[in-house]
């Protein structure tokens, strides 16, 4: 995906997870646990989408079990501000074959 053509504010397309994408995810599991209010067994990213803004917007779709999956949105600061993660959005449960729609926080 060619992001340099998007504007600001736009969200790419949704994309198979990528290592960096896979890393965050990771890092943020217990934070997308507790605002799910669920404990995973399984947790497997499997895509996502970006959206530059004052930062990254990082919209994931993660594989939880049985054909359940949770979107999560998880804000990224810009590497000046230490490159903070947060999560500003859960939704949980979903179904593995719904495409990752950005959501209000």
């Amino acid at each position: 995906m060619n992001t340099e053509m998007l504007k600001c504010g736009e969200w790419t397309p949704e994309e198979p997870i990528t290592p960096e994408e896979e890393d965050i995810c990771l890092k943020m599991k217990s934070d997308i646990e507790k605002k799910a209010g669920a404990t995973f067994k399984a947790y497997i990213p499997l895509s996502f989408r970006t959206q530059l803004v004052s930062g990254t917007n990082h919209l994931v779709k993660v594989y939880v079990g049985v054909g359940v999956c949770v979107h999560a949105m998880i804000y990224e600061a810009l590497p000046c501000s230490g490159r903070e993660l947060n999560i500003t959005g859960v939704q949980h449960p979903k179904i593995a074959c719904e495409p990752l729609i950005p959501f209000g926080h």
